[in-house]
């Protein structure tokens, strides 16, 4: 009996890990090395630029960086980026609510007058190791 047991557990463990992905965020085109780059994580629509599913950050070399995820969920996510040029953080914002330091979203996805919308930069997670690519805008 306890052999049975033993065997769901590992099965049900084995299904569990098999649904779970790495996912790699590179980004490029940084205009210098200053601060750390971060990528904050978004795993539904409800919540894309309020409450982030996940944080990373990483150290910016030769303007770029990678940032890593490990075992997430396979489903539908999507990235924002920014180069947090003083350490402190967070976003910096004028007081209008937009950026002061550069940002940038999955699907290199950009915003008319606010925010890039869901639907332009969301992507899925479905392959055990997932590397999506963003451009860091030159606005800044």
């Amino acid at each position: 009996m306890i052999k049975f047991f033993v065997s769901v557990f590992l099965f049900s463990s084995s299904l569990a890990l098999a649904q779970n992905s790495n996912l790699t965020v590179s980004v490029s085109n940084l205009k210098d090395n200053t601060g750390v780059l971060v990528a904050e994580l978004y795993n539904s629509k409800e919540t894309f630029l309020k409450k982030t599913y996940k944080t990373g950050s990483s150290s910016i070399k030769s303007n770029a960086a990678l940032v890593h995820f490990a075992g997430i969920p396979n489903g539908e996510y999507t990235v924002l980026v920014y180069q947090d040029k003083n350490s402190n953080g967070k976003l910096d914002k004028y007081f209008i609510g937009m950026p002061k330091e550069p940002v940038a979203c999955s699907n290199n996805a950009k915003g008319f007058m606010g925010p890039p919308k869901y639907e332009d930069a969301k992507f899925n997670v479905a392959a055990p190791e997932t590397k999506i690519y963003i451009k860091m805008s030159t606005a800044h």
